[in-house]
């Protein structure tokens, strides 16, 4: 390891702290990682820098557990049963720490796109075409003026509302691989639409991924349409 490897690896290991330290005091940062509380202070302030084995072992430690109860502490919902993920897609830090551990954990294929639906899947999906190297594409409920192709799916929900969703037709390519992925999966409708939109343009698909499952029904629906894994890092 050269010295920008060890520095960049001695920096990451600083924002996860600093991203898990916004939902944790500092004894029960260090009950969880093993560390003492003074050091822990000292890095999370930038006064210090974590020597390159202990670095190695902050981010070695984040593991599924450890986000999905980081996802946890910063989901809010309300009476009605509404879900506010504003502190988890609002914070890139955070979602850069998921997108390996999700890829691990669901064991996706690398994909050539990452695709989402506008507007809070795409923090998400940013984070995870960083990882994989891949492209980011998002659907949107309208059309750009500019663009001249598209592909377009359609739905209607179980509410009677159609839905439709555009992506410019050059941002999937025939043959690529194709993650789909979204903050908040429920109905699975939004999904489905998705993934009819890499259909559409003859693509394979690598995976679904979610950050949230909001109980069972989406996850069962997208895994009766794809082969490929499918799964949320947290459960409500």
């Amino acid at each position: 390891m050269n010295r920008a490897e060890k520095a960049a690896l001695q920096l990451r290991a600083v924002d996860v702290l600093r991203t898990l330290k916004e939902t944790r005091t500092y004894d029960e940062l260090a009950a969880e990682t093993g560390l003492p509380a003074g050091d822990l202070n000292r890095y999370v302030n930038g006064h210090v820098l974590p020597g390159v084995e202990r670095a190695e072992e902050i981010v070695a430690g984040v593991g599924r557990d450890t986000l999905e109860a980081e996802l946890e502490a910063r989901i809010e919902r309300d009476a009605d049963g509404y879900i506010d993920n504003s502190r988890v897609v609002f914070d890139q830090s955070l979602l850069d720490l998921v997108a390996p551990v999700a890829g691990e954990a669901f064991g996706f294929e690398r994909p050539d796109v990452v695709l989402t639906a506008a507007t809070d899947g795409i923090t998400l999906a940013a984070a995870m075409a960083a990882h994989y190297g891949a492209t980011v594409a998002y659907a949107k409920k309208s059309k750009e003026t500019a663009v001249e192709e598209f592909i377009e799916s359609r739905q209607r929900l179980a509410s009677g509302i159609e839905l439709t969703y555009y992506l410019p037709a050059e941002a999937i390519d025939a043959g690529d691989s194709v993650l789909v992925v979204d903050d908040l999966i429920r109905s699975g409708e939004t999904q489905e639409l998705l993934l009819d939109i890499a259909d559409r343009a003859g693509a394979d698909v690598a995976g679904v991924f979610a950050l949230i499952a909001a109980g069972d029904e989406g996850i069962d629906r997208a895994r009766d349409r794809v082969e490929a894994p499918v799964g949320a890092l947290a459960s409500l």
